[in-house]
């Protein structure tokens, strides 16, 4: 391999997007000795470390995670433009990384995905199921989900959803137990099934709006998970109250297993939103993506 700076280049955003030399080597096809050395002329050369390494970890040095920000974005720029010259315009080619949270998939994912590769063939896609906050761009992504407060403002926004609200669900025969919650702070009184933040660790506060109030209630009880399904899962089998999206709460709610409390309460999101970084243009199967989404999803 002739190492050239932008070689040098290329090899380090995939060693840093792998956390792996040897992950990075299998993938650029060359050895692990060379991708090492590229690294290391390239350190030599800026006069810093880029990556931190030990014997099971690699990971981004301050300066490597400012020139992973700052130019893996153009870096994928110009082999996306390469790889649009070299490939028949009528066959989509290439690759679509997506970081979405667990409880898009149903939702908009799998509606648009299954389509997609259906239509696109030789494109190949991976999806990473995450929930906790992630920095795209450092990762390796081309593009995430999220709800647009958990989006970077630098971001490029594609709306993909409408507007939901959050709701506090219960079953019926929890309610012919315990009653029924008729203002927030009555949660105290009642089992909560809690959602634990993957970011953090920390339980989350169930928020709740009326005009222009807003409220934020530290709730208890047998249960707390970072995973909806299963919350809404106990929910239904009566062993206690769920705050979740009533996207996600729809099937339980039209069968009737789950019933809604404090909907005068319900706070109202934006919704979910597709986001990738706006100082690089979307790469073809992004752009292909994108535009499959608008044709299926509901946005109003």
């Amino acid at each position: 391999m002739a190492l050239t700076p932008l070689n040098a280049l290329a090899v380090f955003v995939t060693v840093a997007r792998r956390r792996s030399f040897s992950q990075a080597a299998k993938e650029l096809g060359v050895s692990s000795s060379a991708v090492s050395q590229a690294v290391r002329q390239l350190e030599e050369k800026l006069g810093q470390a880029l990556l931190a390494r030990t014997t099971r970890n690699v990971s981004l040095t301050e300066a490597g995670r400012r020139l992973m920000e700052d130019a893996a974005p153009g870096l994928q720029s110009a082999l996306a433009a390469l790889e649009h010259l070299a490939v028949d315009t009528a066959q989509l080619t290439g690759s679509l990384r997506l970081s979405v949270p667990a409880f898009s998939l149903p939702l908009v994912v799998e509606p648009v995905l299954s389509k997609f590769l259906a239509a696109h063939p030789h494109v190949r896609v991976d999806v990473s199921v995450q929930n906790r906050f992630v920095n795209i761009v450092e990762e390796g992504f081309d593009a995430g989900i999220r709800l647009t407060e958990a989006v970077e403002r630098d971001m490029v926004q594609v709306r993909l959803t409408p507007a939901f609200r959050f709701l506090v669900v219960g079953a019926p025969s929890y309610f012919e137990r315990h009653g029924a919650p008729r203002r927030p702070k009555d949660l105290v009184n009642h089992a909560c099934l809690g959602y634990r933040s993957p970011s953090t660790g920390l339980p989350y506060h169930w928020e709740f709006e009326q005009g222009r109030r807003e409220l934020s209630v530290p709730v208890k009880g047998p249960l707390a998970s970072d995973h909806a399904p299963l919350l809404l899962s106990m929910a239904a089998a009566g062993l206690g109250l769920a705050y979740v999206a009533e996207l996600e709460a729809s099937p339980w709610l039209r069968t009737g297993a789950l019933r809604p409390v404090l909907e005068d309460w319900a706070p109202t999101v934006p919704g979910l939103f597709l986001y990738f970084p706006n100082r690089t243009r979307a790469s073809r199967p992004l752009r292909a993506f994108i535009d499959m989404a608008r044709d299926i999803l509901p946005r109003r």
